[in-house]
């Protein structure tokens, strides 16, 4: 991950940063020089953005509408030439890139060209992508390695930090995403999400181990009492999902395995947490949480150990035989309809209008539900048992 700060300490002949300064933090995915309209073709988010002024496609009044379009498209900075150093650059940019917080660069005429800044800063890209898979393959080794001994505990404990007297535990991150019509488009949005989830672990107080693994991010980190950890990653997820750049486009979980302290089953937590991925959706989540593991699944978790789960398969279509036998005669959705309104807390509105349904209809299909199964839906010991009768089902058939 390489940030407009570490393009700035290249410290690059002829390149001067003159603005900006409070967005150095931007994270540069690669170098976009700007020649033609739409921007967003040719454009991908980090992109560091260079303008030559050659008062043919750009004068300054250009440069300026052009700086705000291409912010708003989401490049990590800019470079600004002016053909043969003819002028200096109007306050009214240098004012602008402040107000943006958009690192402003004057890459002077006779100073480094364009090619040299592009390939120093591919170059200084590729170098990050070096190091930080090293610290991926330290973690595959020690998730998937087949010799994981004390010299190798050793070395990974000196050189990340990591105290292996104390238990930790792996977190996968499953990234679920909408795809448009521009794969290469959706792919450069993939990556820029990863590069901006690197940037917020590595500020993380405990310092996790992260890797990007078969397009998943798997994190190590030790387990405290507290949940310190669990709750900084929440924050994180829930900042990324809901951030202009990403809402609608991607989503993640973290799914937790069981803390160890022997390091030879931390392979044992990512194979837990792996299990629990298909499974996400369908558990009850009505706080929409960021976070899950194995806990979160309470009885549900003990469907998957056992041989013999034909008593409790029997018990669920005793249970829901009559609603499914609707459902199916009628087109109906009942089954749905009781997740939903537990989902929504009980609320016939909210439910009404996440099922897309009119509240009466809503009325209707509970007061169906309550005659053919001869309840009382306020009745939550029996919702409940009938809520878990259709999870159950539904989990024991992935």
């Amino acid at each position: 991950m390489v940030t407009c700060s570490d393009v700035n300490n290249l410290s690059l002949d002829g390149m001067e940063l003159i603005a900006g300064e409070k967005g150095l933090g931007r994270i540069v995915s690669w170098v976009y020089l700007v020649q033609t309209r739409p921007y967003e073709e040719h454009m991908n988010q980090g992109n560091f953005a260079m303008i030559v002024v050659d008062y043919v496609r750009f004068d300054f009044d250009e440069v300026l509408k052009t700086m705000v379009e291409l912010n708003t498209l989401g490049i990590s900075g800019l470079g600004i030439s002016i053909i043969n150093d003819k002028e200096e650059i109007p306050q009214t940019i240098i004012d602008k890139a402040e107000e943006l917080s958009l690192p402003l660069f004057y890459i002077r005429w006779n100073g480094a060209s364009f090619v040299d800044i592009s390939q120093s800063i591919g170059n200084l890209i590729l170098e990050t992508g070096i190091v930080n898979k090293r610290t991926g393959d330290y973690l595959y080794n020690l998730l998937f390695g087949y010799d994981v001994n004390e010299r190798y505990v050793r070395k990974i404990s000196g050189q990340f930090g990591l105290d292996f007297g104390k238990p930790y535990r792996v977190g996968i991150i499953a990234v679920d995403r909408q795809y448009g019509i521009n794969l290469e488009q959706d792919e450069h949005i993939y990556e820029y999400y990863a590069d901006c989830l690197n940037k917020e672990v590595i500020k993380m107080k405990g310092r996790p181990m992260f890797m990007k693994f078969l397009n998943k991010f798997v994190l190590l980190f030790e387990a405290k009492e507290n949940k310190e950890t669990e709750h900084e990653i929440e924050k994180i997820l829930r900042k990324l999902d809901e951030s202009e750049k990403f809402k609608g486009l991607i989503s993640s979980t973290c799914i937790l395995g069981a803390p160890y302290k022997d390091p030879g089953k931390f392979g044992q937590s990512y194979q837990e947490a792996k299990s629990l991925i298909p499974k996400k959706d369908l558990l009850p989540n009505p706080s929409g949480k960021k976070v899950l593991s194995a806990s979160s699944m309470g009885i549900y978790k003990y469907l998957f150990h056992g041989n013999d789960q034909r008593e409790i398969l029997e018990y669920c279509n005793n249970k829901l035989n009559k609603l499914e036998e609707y459902d199916h005669a009628n087109g109906t959705f009942l089954q749905e309809t009781l997740l939903a309104y537990y989902m929504n807390g009980f609320n016939s509105a909210k439910t009404a209008d996440e099922l897309f349904i009119h509240r009466n209809s809503l009325l209707y299909r509970l007061k169906k539900i309550e005659e053919l199964l001869e309840i009382e839906l306020t009745d939550y010991m029996e919702y409940l048992d009938l809520l878990n009768c259709i999870l159950v089902k539904r989990l024991m058939f992935i």
